[in-house]
């Protein structure tokens, strides 16, 4: 499996959803940061399950430290960490071997590792595997802290329901801060309320709603990226898009930059604090697959959640007929809600990978 992801920064992720634990190993990580377990925490309590808009499987994503720390602060060494699973019903998955659910991993899974795949809770598949995500990317946010990086995302959408876009003058790490204590991260209460009743109306119908997740980089220096397969986009498009449920990212305007003319979708160079720095940011902080200096903005879009309690058909494939299929489990209404923090924490790791790798060719 390609469970590695990173070149100055090895993060490696392990563990299935109904095994033991999952966890993570984190190589290359800077020695001499104080792990903050109180922002960590609340990092983990961000994504945990549980809560009105989350699968009712209890988890604490309590998370013990095996190596590359010591009395608080990183060694240099690589950091391991694993989450221990308490809450696993694996009893509700056995059907899912003949009958695999419909837009999930369990044919997929199952014909590419030859029926060997652990299918219990989509296994390495999960999205329990973003619980470790989390703790990887609370400690690269940790060290970008120190040097003036901040991340922060919100909920642009829920089902059809449309919250503001960021306001770039208007980004800071308080701001983020305020996103971060959110039920549901909305910039606009009213959006916030929508959504809630959106949820709430598609979860009691048995079904489930998909949601736009936007997320902000403000700090991050120009002249960081590795054109041409090592662009700042394809990297983190990488790592975005091995969050379970993602299908479309895009930087800036994204697709709607397409129905633009030349003109209007430039973005014009000015002098700002004797630097050189765009005008606007239709492009996403990012020229060329480089780092322009502004804030590095993107979305990522998720799709309703594939296990749903409303009954559909699927494929028996031991007896090859279709055959109605209620899915057991207990699952998110919305996947979105809970990816908010995993999409800043993966955008974390990359921008950490690529200070740390920059550092290497970095002549000034």
């Amino acid at each position: 499996m390609g469970s590695t992801l990173g070149n100055s920064l090895k993060t490696s992720l392990f563990g299935e959803s109904h095994g033991e634990a999952v966890g993570t190993v984190i190589d290359g990580f800077p020695a001499g940061i104080k792990v903050d377990e109180t922002f960590i925490d609340a990092e983990m309590a961000r994504r945990a399950p549980g809560g009105n808009f989350a699968t009712p499987r209890k988890e604490k994503d309590a998370y013990r430290i095996l190596s590359g720390v010591l009395n608080g602060i990183t060694t240099g060494a690589p950091i391991c960490c694993i989450i221990e699973n308490t809450n696993q019903r694996s009893s509700d998955y056995q059907t899912l071997l003949s009958m695999p659910r419909p837009s999930h991993a369990d044919f997929t899974g199952a014909l590419r590792y030859n029926g060997f795949n652990d299918q219990r809770g989509g296994g390495h598949f999960s999205g329990r595997l973003t619980a470790p995500l989390v703790f990887a990317g609370s400690l690269c946010k940790l060290y970008l802290a120190q040097k003036g990086i901040h991340i922060g995302a919100h909920l642009k959408s829920v089902g059809t329901i449309q919250d503001d876009s960021f306001n770039e003058g208007q980004l800071n790490p308080e701001l983020f801060k305020h996103l971060a204590k959110k039920e549901l991260a909305f910039l606009r209460n009213d959006s916030e309320e929508k959504a809630k009743s959106e949820i709430q109306n598609r979860q009691s119908e048995g079904d489930s709603v998909g949601g736009v997740v936007e997320c902000a980089t403000i700090g991050v220096r120009a002249g960081l990226g590795n054109p041409f397969f090592e662009t700042v986009e394809s990297k983190i498009a990488a790592i975005i898009f091995a969050i379970p449920g993602v299908k479309g990212v895009e930087f800036g305007e994204g697709f709607s930059i397409a129905q633009m003319l030349g003109s209007t979708a430039n973005d014009v160079f000015c002098l700002k604090d004797n630097q050189v720095y765009p005008e606007t940011n239709k492009n996403g902080g990012c020229l060329g697959g480089i780092t322009t200096g502004a804030p590095i903005i993107f979305r990522a879009a998720f799709k309703p959640t594939a296990s749903i309690e409303k009954s559909q058909f699927t494929l028996n494939v031991t007896t090859g007929y279709k055959e109605e299929l209620k899915v057991e489990g207990r699952h998110d209404p919305c996947i979105a809600v809970r990816a908010v923090p995993v999409v800043e924490a993966a955008c974390a790791i990359v921008i950490t990978d690529m200070i740390l790798e920059g550092a290497g060719y970095d002549r000034s």
